[in-house]
């Protein structure tokens, strides 16, 4: 496992990024592999060209070939594509798959998205604290990395998720701001002064409330993607995994527990039974009888609300 501390040059990912890359890498699959073509294709500087390519693979809407070649994925097909769900990142259920998405990479996870959604277990997310974690957690990996590194990357990481502006209002008349600002993931709780540098730094909390958006389709489809990638060998995976695992839909998501175990109990019905929880005195599983095509979750995302 190689974490990812750079490449996405100190941009966060902007609202035309995704669905500009997905056009013109259909055009041109060598669109990455001379920075003069991809600027005029994509309208935008060369550092800019670097953010949208790492971007655009992080979500999982493109992928690296041979040659250094891009592809559209079969999910950037279906999601931004010619005859795709939501080509204009309109749909929230799409926000928080490419968060998810941000969130899942296990061979080269991007670093803030592993470390916070994971195992940062502060109630609150103080930044001082955070970069000087990550520091320690960098050179446990061998990274001898600079605060200067570390803090940018940090707060590409809070600028996903928090509008610089502070205004919601304004990320769509600039496009300026990562659309998963829409997500309400990370509020502002505060302030208070770093005992650092003396200064008032800002204070943030993870959003741990019910999240009533994320519809029960886009939950199983997360759901079967954690079982696909962790446990592609197993009948059956416990609650626990489901709640609190290290890339599982209740951390990735910050959902309370209460709501975790409601979902799973209406599972069964949601999916004729191919999944059932089953709870007792010892054991709280989901259990999988049958092979499950995550995506026919994705198709009934989007087919439920139209």
């Amino acid at each position: 496992m190689t974490y990812r501390f750079t490449g996405h040059e100190t941009f966060p990912c902007r609202y035309p990024w995704l669905p500009k890359a997905v056009k013109a890498i259909d055009k041109y699959s060598d669109l990455f592999t001379d920075i003069d073509t991809a600027i005029m294709h994509l309208g935008v500087g060369k550092q800019m060209v670097s953010a949208i390519k790492f971007w655009v693979e992080a979500a999982k809407f493109a992928e690296k070939k041979e040659k250094g070649d891009y592809i559209v994925s079969p999910l950037g097909n279906k999601i931004l594509g010619k005859n795709g769900h939501d080509p204009f990142l309109e749909n929230t259920q799409t926000l928080w798959l490419i968060h998810w998405n941000f969130s899942n990479h296990p061979e080269s996870p991007i670093f803030a998205w592993d470390f916070l959604m994971n195992r940062w277990q502060d109630p609150e997310i103080f930044p001082p604290e955070v970069i000087q974690s990550f520091k320690i957690e960098a050179e446990k990996n061998s990274r001898n990395l600079s605060w200067v590194t570390l803090k940018q990357h940090f707060n590409i990481f809070l600028h996903s998720y928090v509008p610089k502006r502070g205004k919601k209002a304004a990320v769509l008349e600039d496009n300026l701001d990562c659309p998963l600002t829409e997500l309400d993931l990370i509020q502002q709780i505060g302030e208070t002064v770093s005992e650092s540098n003396g200064k008032r730094e800002k204070v943030y909390a993870f959003n741990r409330e019910p999240k009533p958006q994320i519809s029960q389709q886009l939950f199983c489809y997360c759901l079967v993607d954690f079982w696909d990638t962790n446990f592609s060998e197993e009948q059956s995976i416990q609650f626990r995994d489901v709640a609190s695992g290290h890339g599982g839909p209740g951390q990735i998501f910050k959902l309370p527990e209460q709501e975790i175990h409601r979902r799973l109990e209406e599972i069964g019905e949601f999916t004729d039974r191919a999944m059932i929880f089953r709870e007792s005195a010892n054991i709280r599983q989901v259990q999988k009888h049958n092979d499950i095509d995550k995506d026919l979750f994705l198709n009934a995302i989007y087919k439920e609300g139209k």
